[in-house]
């Protein structure tokens, strides 16, 4: 049961590591993930791993991004240090929205939002966004293609797109980087920003999802330690690489591909929920 575990724990993250950056909705592939190569374990300890193995991709952008994110490095000068504290507090204002609405209504989002059906109409919904967004934009220039002089302004509006990716199936970097494209940003500009919002949001759900699963009397035994750490190790491995491609992939193309890949595994998670109701 153990090695058993200890392959799905691989599998999901990578899984997780593919989908968390790319804008497809890690939450939705998880749980088409879960249906077949669920781990053998609580629906407690299931519900916080899905969270948790997000912090290997967060510390993915921690390492890919350090040295633009790291306000005290040496070879930076005066003027480039005051630009990245800018920069993190403007990640400051655009984390609020979700966490004052996120904190109080996290259970019952999971519980209404958290299955096949409403994942699957999220999923087209936001699908049919990037391909209408993206086609008018076709042939309109960003406004900004210069994340220094992304406002707080602009900041808190893609804020508020995050709050929109707490129900699951919508895609977090899915949800900021659409709204980042819609006031102007540019691709590169929008990612870049959503990468570095998804720092705090995602240490915050984690640390959330954890003291939950404390508080609700579970414990980490041996088993589900290193099941957690294998997920996590993984999907920080996959997310260095998937960033890296998502990168280089927005400087030749837009969003399209996505939209109608989310419409497509949509359309698959419909067709299951109807074939075992």
């Amino acid at each position: 049961m153990f090695f058993a575990n200890f392959i799905k724990a691989i599998l999901l993250g990578i899984i997780e590591g593919i989908t968390e950056w790319l804008p497809i909705s890690s939450t939705g592939h998880l749980i088409l993930a879960n249906e077949f190569i669920g781990l053998k374990l609580s629906a407690e300890f299931m519900a916080m791993f899905n969270v948790v193995i997000q912090l290997g991709a967060i510390l993915a952008v921690i390492y890919l991004y350090f040295h633009k994110l790291n306000p005290f490095s040496p070879t930076k000068n005066a003027l480039e240090k005051r630009n990245t504290w800018t920069l993190w507090s403007k990640v400051v204002i655009a984390v609020l929205p979700s966490a004052i609405i996120g904190l109080p209504l996290d259970d019952w989002l999971d519980a209404h939002f958290y299955n096949f059906l409403s994942v699957s109409i999220v999923l087209i919904v936001y699908g049919i966004g990037f391909i209408v967004v993206e086609k008018r934009n076709k042939t309109k220039e960003p406004k900004c293609t210069d994340l220094n002089k992304f406002t707080y302004k602009a900041a808190l509006i893609v804020g508020m797109f995050q709050v929109l990716a707490l129900i699951p199936g919508t895609s977090r970097s899915g949800a900021t980087i659409l709204g980042g494209i819609m006031i102007g940003a540019s691709r590169f500009v929008a990612t870049e920003f959503s990468f570095f919002l998804g720092i705090p949001t995602m240490f915050g759900a984690s640390a959330l999802k954890i003291v939950k699963f404390l508080k609700d009397g579970n414990a980490f035994d041996l088993q589900g330690t290193v099941i957690l750490l294998t997920g996590t190790v993984v999907s920080f491995i996959v997310s260095v690489l998937a960033i890296r491609f998502l990168m280089n992939y927005i400087k030749r193309n837009d969003f399209t591909f996505f939209g109608w890949y989310r419409i497509i595994l949509g359309a698959i998670l419909i067709g299951y929920w109807l074939i075992n109701l």
